[in-house]
């Protein structure tokens, strides 16, 4: 039976999501071109604290540490009372030594100790003096709004408009439109997290686990952005995030009818579990369902505390859990790209290919083809100084759409019930590579 909902019940779903749409979504002008808001709000940050931005990080990330070792040494119990802080820094012994070596870098690089290839300006100090201002600033907006898109009702909407496009499209059911724009919205984390949790519920079969994990926890337009501005790329934001929309398109309709992902067994991870009802009751169509559900879920946000209760931890957790990774992970493997020739050996196959399809300083780009694997930054920090904007461009695209890499969405699926190996993540992500870069560099040869 249909409910009755008052004009507050409607303006509570329309208004924060209509807010939320146009802060991470409406193209708007600014003095470089085109941008979102959420990008202009994050440059003033970025010019504002400038000087102090490199302190600030240093300092979170070595917070981030003595807290997780605090945690670890005091066991499952520690931060008991506060489950946020407990979930953030109580973590296995492999993140907690990630986190230590972060803040040991971050130290030697704001004071220049030690070997220079830690602290060089091609190394620790891009890191440290440029891309983790970005991610600062971008992070801090993010966080912070992001529960306009995900608390009022948006994506359970759209959830429910989406179910008849995704079983023929991509043979997945159609709440699991709501894990890719929970995703993209916020980050490719909290889509392994719902994939995760649903398919323990019984909700998905192990194939539709494993093609909603490494196919549609997409990356969120907040790391977009970040990879967006190291690329400097100026005023190319909406036909770069087009590029990545239609090249991880094209990859997501491709990725579920060929193995691995394919192969996997159509099976509930119980015998009890019987999957999804779909049916739409009578007397509704999959709007007015849609509409309602959202309207249900508006319904529970009364409070403004909340809201940015929420934002504030989403900030602490994109600061705290990222950065030092980005740090750990993206000195050492800049330090091998800068150092040693180990990523130019296994960017070699690539050339002969980046060659035909007419990219400027193949050579250069063919060492940011496999390195995405370890992070999703290190492919633009690496390209950055390529000269060509083209070159940069498609760099920066194929970085967001190869989409496991294994600081932050590979290492989750592994740690997840999700049912794929490091194996299937390595495979999966050299066809997303293969799949994906012919598109964007046809799109890139179109607008260039």
């Amino acid at each position: 039976m249909k409910r009755s909902y008052t004009l507050s019940d409607h303006l509570k779903f329309i208004i924060p999501s209509l807010l939320g749409v146009f802060l991470f979504m409406t193209p708007v002008g600014s003095g470089d071109g085109l941008t979102i808001p959420i990008a202009i709000l994050a440059g003033w940050v970025q010019e504002a604290l400038a000087d102090q931005l490199s302190a600030i990080m240093m300092i979170i990330i070595v917070l981030t540490s003595v807290l997780t070792v605090i945690a670890k040494i005091t066991g499952p119990d520690a931060f008991r009372k506060t489950p946020f802080f407990q979930g953030l820094f109580y973590t296995s012994t492999f993140w907690t030594i990630t986190r230590v070596v972060a803040a040991v870098f971050a130290v030697m690089v704001f004071f220049r100790l030690g070997p220079e290839a830690v602290h060089s300006d091609v190394t620790g100090q891009m890191l440290l003096g440029d891309l983790l201002h970005v991610l600062f600033a971008v992070f801090l907006f993010a966080g912070l709004f992001l529960p306009l898109l995900m608390n009022y009702g948006l994506l359970d909407f759209f959830g429910t408009l989406m179910t008849k496009v995704m079983r023929p499209l991509f043979k997945l059911p159609g709440r699991s439109s709501i894990d890719s724009l929970a995703s993209w919205i916020g980050d490719g984390t909290i889509g392994v997290l719902m994939t995760s949790k649903q398919y323990e519920e019984g909700y998905y079969t192990k194939r539709e686990a494993a093609v909603i994990g490494t196919t549609f926890s997409v990356v969120s337009i907040t790391f977009t952005l970040v990879i967006f501005g190291e690329m400097n790329l100026g005023n190319m934001f909406i036909p770069f995030y087009l590029t990545v929309i239609a090249a991880g398109f094209i990859a997501a309709l491709i990725m579920p009818r060929i193995p691995p992902l394919s192969k996997k067994a159509d099976t509930y991870v119980t015998d009890s579990a019987d999957g999804i009802d779909e049916e739409i009751p009578a007397g509704y169509n999959s709007f007015t369902l849609g509409y309602e559900k959202a309207l249900d879920r508006a319904g529970k946000q009364n409070s403004v505390y909340k809201f940015f209760k929420e934002g504030g931890q989403n900030i602490l957790d994109m600061w705290m859990g990222v950065a030092p990774i980005v740090m750990a992970f993206g000195l050492i493997a800049l330090i091998i790209a800068e150092f040693t020739p180990i990523f130019s050996w296994l960017g070699l196959p690539f050339i002969p290919l980046l060659e035909l399809m007419q990219v400027p300083y193949a050579g250069e780009a063919s060492e940011t083809m496999l390195i995405g694997f370890a992070d999703m930054f290190l492919p633009a920090i690496i390209g950055a100084s390529i000269e060509a904007e083209i070159t940069r461009f498609i760099i920066g695209a194929l970085s967001v759409t190869q989409l496991i890499y294994m600081s932050e969405v590979g290492g989750l699926l592994l740690g997840s019930k999700v049912p794929v190996s490091l194996k299937d993540l390595f495979i999966i992500f050299l066809l997303r590579t293969l799949i994906t870069l012919p598109i964007i560099t046809l799109i890139a040869h179109m607008i260039f």
